[in-house]
């Protein structure tokens, strides 16, 4: 069997092939959220397409570096990419751009935003595997605490932009790869029951006041209809509104008049949910299923623990956004400001996404240790 034939034999084109179906859907979905308003004020109404379409290319780069590049080689200078990661989460800090009342981006050449956050997902996972591997007794609890450290460390750095739905992420990777790495599930359940205790301090003293009305009209929406609670009214009518099979391309009325705020990121799928129905919307669950179903047969299947953890932090981080923001479309989480993999606008965070779908297809395909 010729090299080239090899290679292709051991890719997961599945995985590859789920990823371009949810590409391809949010391109559709970020143009039919936008190209209305667009044309309203008098501007291109393919602005955001093209940018999305600009990032998807870059994103694309980012994967098909991450499937060449040895990810054991990657390893051995994790260490490097996690500090490097920490210096541009202290500076952006400093010298970020303000975006919706977070300090998190930098402004590159005057065109685009990047969100280091984003990217500090691979960098933690890729350390904390690193770590994890060298590690073969996780069941007392003293064990945890350096891979906290490594996990709290940028996440208190995130919280300070502040961005509760980014370091919300870090916590699903720190508990799925722990998990994946054998520590105690009791030790793992104990910490979270410590959290919720200590969660009414957090509420009263820690957040901020519209990070404290977000959780309250999760219980209520109605309570504050017109303020807090009014994103989530309007896209569960969205949804809602969509029935069985959608009112149709461009059609959804909350979509089309702006009722939906952020619609062509934090709140995607409600636009998927109004235009394409309830089977729109199983299809997109479905198609994530897959997603994640291989996710873990590459974790499974890889051919040493490095692997393993990697795989299962990419997993982590994709189930975790995939929970929180379809949750809070749908009224039962809260409101973050968290974007759906694949779907939703946002360079940053597609980039992210890619170079961890990258991950696991090179994972995958060196399962039986081929040279690439």
């Amino acid at each position: 069997m010729s090299y080239q034939k090899r290679v292709a034999k051991n890719f997961d084109f599945t995985l590859l092939g789920v990823v371009v179906a949810l590409v391809a859907l949010g391109l559709v979905a970020v143009y039919s959220a936008t190209h209305s308003r667009l044309l309203e004020a008098g501007s291109d109404p393919f602005f955001f397409l093209k940018r999305q379409v600009m990032w998807v290319i870059i994103g694309l780069v980012g994967l098909g570096l991450a499937v060449y590049l040895d990810y054991e080689v990657l390893g051995k200078f994790s260490k490097y990419f996690y500090l490097g990661m920490l210096a541009l989460l202290t500076l952006v800090l400093v010298t970020g751009k303000l975006v919706s009342g977070s300090q998190s981006w930098f402004r590159i050449a005057g065109l685009a935003s990047f969100q280091p956050s984003e990217l500090a997902k691979i960098a933690v996972i890729l350390f904390l595997a690193k770590y994890l591997e060298g590690q073969e007794n996780l069941r007392e609890l003293r064990s945890l605490v350096v891979p906290f450290a490594i996990v709290l460390i940028p996440m208190g750095l995130i919280l300070l932009q502040p961005d509760l739905g980014t370091a919300m992420v870090f916590v699903g990777i720190l508990f799925g790869m722990l998990y994946i790495a054998g520590a105690n599930p009791k030790h793992l359940g104990g910490i979270i029951t410590a959290a919720l205790a200590v969660s009414p301090l957090i509420f009263f003293y820690v957040l901020k006041d519209y990070q404290r009305n977000r959780i309250i009209v999760l219980i209520n929406p109605y309570s504050d209809p017109v303020g807090a609670g009014y994103n989530v009214i309007q896209s569960m009518i969205a949804i809602g509104s969509g029935r069985l099979w959608g009112k149709g391309l461009f059609s959804g009325s909350q979509t089309q008049l702006n009722f939906v705020p952020e619609h062509h990121t934090d709140f995607i799928f409600s636009v998927i949910g109004e235009e394409f129905g309830f089977i729109g919307g199983l299809f997109v669950l479905a198609a994530y299923f897959l997603l994640l179903w291989r996710g873990l047969v590459v974790s499974y299947t890889a051919k040493d623990r490095y692997g393993s953890l990697v795989a299962a932090g990419v997993v982590s981080m994709l189930f975790t956004h995939v929970l929180i923001n379809i949750g809070m479309n749908m009224g039962i989480m809260p409101v973050t400001g968290i974007p759906l993999p694949f779907l939703s606008y946002g360079g940053s965070s597609l980039l992210t996404n890619m170079v961890g779908i990258g991950l696991l297809v090179n994972i995958y395909g060196r399962r039986h240790k081929l040279r690439f």
